[in-house]
């Protein structure tokens, strides 16, 4: 693939990535409302990789299958939150933003690099003159994709269906997955687009491989930012008095789901070192358990 090509490709995405967020953006900044939020950045995803794909128009199998589950995901995601949001309200991220118009661009334009970055794979190969048969990777990443999204759409599905309960209220889900994982849905959504990377490296070559950024950027993201320690912060400050939530969170994997007896007898060090269970995530928990939060926590009854 020319060089030229790749930067008519991502110059093209980048300014309809920023386009459709400034859409979106001026709609929430003048009616203040910011419902919308997340089904705009999903369903940029879809835009993103139909584009490309039209208007290449190679229509190689790999293109084809790659867009079609971003096509899926994006879909499937953009429209569940659009729902979920209609349904529960306000979106409380923007309760310090409706009034800060600054703070609520800087929202907006790093949404526009996150759908950017993370879309770079499949934008990569359906700007690709390169189709190499269809191998083992290809294979595998599909099985990654389809992994994920399982785990993300029932993960969702299941916490949807646990805060609608009304003998639920005032507690923090773990029921199904939710009881192997604090945040499976955000697993498969990390796993998912690892999945996209693998079954896009047959094409790449040279700086092309630099796609990596994608899915290296949502992990970090999810981990260190806007996803895993705002969830944990405020799961702390509600519920990190009672010791039920505390054993909870002793025993459940933060990310990669792990039956309880497994993650609750681990090491501290295995935990923190190879399953994610960052200082970052327990800093608002009570500050005598925070101190031992590192030691081998007692065996006892989950509670939720």
């Amino acid at each position: 693939m020319g060089t030229v090509i790749d930067s008519h490709f991502l110059a093209l995405t980048a300014i309809v990535t920023f386009g459709y967020q400034l859409l979106f953006f001026i709609i929430t900044a003048l009616l203040k409302f910011d419902k919308v939020t997340d089904f705009a950045g999903s369903t940029n995803f879809v835009i993103l990789s139909l584009l490309t794909l039209i208007l290449k128009g190679s229509w190689h199998m790999r293109q084809v299958v790659l867009s079609f589950l971003v096509v899926v995901w994006g879909l499937r995601l953009g429209l569940f939150l659009l729902m979920r949001i209609l349904n529960w309200g306000e979106d409380r991220r923007f309760d310090e933003m409706r009034s800060n118009l600054g703070k609520l661009a800087v929202f907006w334009i790093f949404q526009a690099i996150w759908v950017w970055t993370v879309s770079l794979p499949v934008t990569i190969v359906n700007a690709s003159d390169s189709d190499p048969d269809i191998e083992a990777r290809d294979i595998i990443g599909w099985i990654m994709w389809s992994i994920g999204v399982s785990i993300e759409a029932t993960a969702d599905q299941q916490k949807l269906i646990f805060k609608n309960s009304p003998d639920n209220r005032g507690k923090w889900c773990n029921a199904g997955l939710w009881g192997y994982s604090r945040h499976p849905n955000y697993f498969g959504e990390i796993f998912l687009w690892w999945g996209i990377f693998v079954a896009s490296t047959p094409v790449l070559d040279g700086a092309e491989w630099l796609v990596v950024l994608g899915p290296l950027f949502l992990t970090l993201l999810l981990l260190f930012v806007s996803g895993i320690p705002l969830l944990e912060e405020s799961g702390d400050k509600k519920y990190g008095n009672v010791a039920g939530y505390r054993h909870y969170k002793k025993t459940t994997s933060p990310l990669i789901p792990l039956p309880p007896v497994v993650y609750g007898s681990l090491p501290s060090w295995v935990k923190v070192a190879f399953l994610f269970e960052l200082p970052l995530y327990n800093r608002n928990l009570p500050k005598e358990e925070t101190l031992g939060w590192y030691r081998a926590g007692s065996p006892g009854t989950k509670m939720g």
